[in-house]
């Protein structure tokens, strides 16, 4: 039977307290996320598969870029714009999911223009 998220938040940190302090401390670095938390909710009150995705893609993003700076450079890089300030600007504003969706599909749209050629 497949597993709910809680057990899945339960097996791989414990309870959801740890889980949200882990991602509370990414949170307070500030080299991943944008601050849009709500200061009266917290992450307490985010559901349980929310915090799992949330946590699985700050790791990967953390692996293979380290911070949110290095992967907008390489979206605009594998764009083609690197010195366009303006859609720079606008993903800064975009939310760390978002942009790791945009750079997995930018990646796969290239690799199938890379196989057609």
């Amino acid at each position: 039977m497949k597993k709910t998220p809680l057990q899945k938040i339960n097996d791989r940190f414990g309870s959801k307290d740890k889980l949200v302090a882990e991602l509370k401390a990414m949170f307070d670095k500030g080299d991943l996320f944008v601050e849009r938390l709500n200061p009266d909710k917290g992450l307490a009150s985010v559901a349980n598969a929310k915090l799992l995705k949330l946590y699985d893609t700050a790791q990967e993003v953390k692996e293979k870029f380290k911070t949110r700076d290095n992967l907008i450079t390489d979206l605009l890089e594998k764009l083609g714009r690197a010195k366009d300030t303006g859609l720079k600007e606008r993903f800064d504003n975009w939310g760390l999911p978002r942009l790791w969706d945009y750079h997995k599909t930018l990646n796969r749209k290239l690799k199938k223009e890379s196989a057609k050629k």
